[in-house]
């Protein structure tokens, strides 16, 4: 109650936003970012402002609140923005359902990486762009950290389990792994990191498409086997709120930290950051920000404008900010910061792969958000929590 109570007076004053935007021909976007990451995105939009004379106001709306109301919104015929970030499967299916505007011809598909504007296409029709695109590569850690305690990277499980052991012996120290967390991301992304080192890329395909069970055998013996024994052992630290678990990490709370690549653009020095995967893996989540243009948008031709700019020129000036790749090829490598030219390089011998809550979307992202957040504190619950996720995954 209290959290619909919240949405409805956020609604209230974005609906003021868009109406205020609407009179002075401008544009609201909303965008999933806050903090850091949104100041990282603000130089975009004044980029373009700058070209076309179009004023944009960006508004911070998470993607799992707008789950909640853009579909009643989109029923009554109203949006709250002219240009929304969101999930790709969401986009697709209100596409399918007319509440989307398709902008075939805005921009040309043979200028994005192959496959990144496929979730958006329908029938020969584009319905959004693929911005830019952040992998998640595995454990980040701080070079100084290591080098004074003497820590290399781990080439193999057992080496990893002994690197976690001897950090969790440095004074100070509260467990080797931070635990960042929020609705239950980034949780998952420690989950599905470990589902596709040690079940490979087919195994998180096959998830994905729904073609094994999450109670399957070989799924639970990853999660027994590999991630629960940490949990036990004290490895992961009390989630905790992922931007706060950032800057204890930085401090050397803990000393490792599993997040996406916009990481590079949230630290004091970026130059200080080293990153390993689990040993054996052999792919990588390619997470994309997709956009769209709902039906309802009272500036179409100025909102087509902006969803050009964001996937185009937008795409370099964002890169040059830190923490994001661009999808957009004709985005020249000396546009990226040092840091991320070596995040870059972590996609070499690489299977890219979709976020799979991301993909899989619906009740199934939501429940994956939660049994996570109660496997941390309840890790011998386990076959409950697979259960519960395949049924959620039906």
């Amino acid at each position: 109650m209290k959290r619909l109570l919240m949405l409805t007076l956020l609604l209230v004053l974005v609906s003021g936003v868009a109406l205020f935007a609407a009179e002075e021909e401008s544009l609201v976007i909303a965008v999933p970012w806050a903090g850091a990451e949104l100041e990282a995105f603000l130089p975009v939009l004044r980029a373009f402002t700058d070209e076309t004379g179009i004023e944009v106001t960006a508004i911070t709306l998470r993607a799992e609140d707008l789950a909640v109301f853009l579909p009643a919104q989109f029923a009554a015929g109203i949006t709250v923005a002219d240009v929304i970030f969101m999930w790709g499967w969401f986009i697709e299916e209100k596409a399918r359902a007319g509440h989307v505007l398709p902008i075939t011809g805005v921009i040309d598909p043979a200028d994005f990486l192959i496959g990144a504007l496929d979730p958006m296409t329908i029938d020969d029709q584009l319905y959004g762009i693929a911005y830019t695109g952040k992998v998640k590569p595995g454990f980040w850690y701080r070079r100084s950290f290591f080098e004074e305690h003497g820590l290399a990277e781990p080439a193999t499980w057992e080496e990893f389990v002994a690197l976690l052991e001897e950090i969790a012996q440095i004074p100070g120290i509260v467990a080797p792994i931070a635990s960042g967390n929020g609705v239950g991301w980034p949780l998952s992304d420690i989950a599905e990191h470990f589902l596709i080192a040690f079940g490979g890329p087919e195994l998180h395909k096959a998830l994905i498409a729904g073609e094994i069970a999450w109670t399957d055998p070989i799924v639970e013996a990853i999660f027994a086997d590999r991630l629960v024994p940490l949990l036990e052992a004290g490895h992961f630290g009390e989630p905790t709120e992922w931007t706060m678990a950032k800057a204890l990490w930085w401090g050397n709370d803990y000393g490792l930290f599993n997040m996406g690549s916009w990481l590079t653009g949230m630290v004091e020095d970026p130059e200080d950051l080293g990153v390993f995967a689990l040993p054996g893996t052999e792919g990588i989540v390619f997470g994309i920000d997709y956009a769209f243009i709902p039906a309802y948008t009272q500036r179409p031709a100025a909102a087509k404008e902006l969803i050009n700019f964001l996937a185009t020129r937008g795409q370099v000036i964002q890169v040059g900010e830190g923490g994001h790749l661009a999808t957009y090829i004709q985005v020249p490598l000396e546009a990226y910061p040092p840091v991320d030219a070596m995040v870059a390089g972590l996609l070499v011998d690489m299977v890219a792969l979709p976020d799979l809550d991301d993909t899989i979307g619906g009740a199934f992202q939501l429940a994956f958000w939660d049994q996570l957040k109660f496997l941390w504190v309840a890790p011998e619950m386990l076959p409950e929590v697979l259960e519960i996720l395949e049924e959620k995954a039906q």
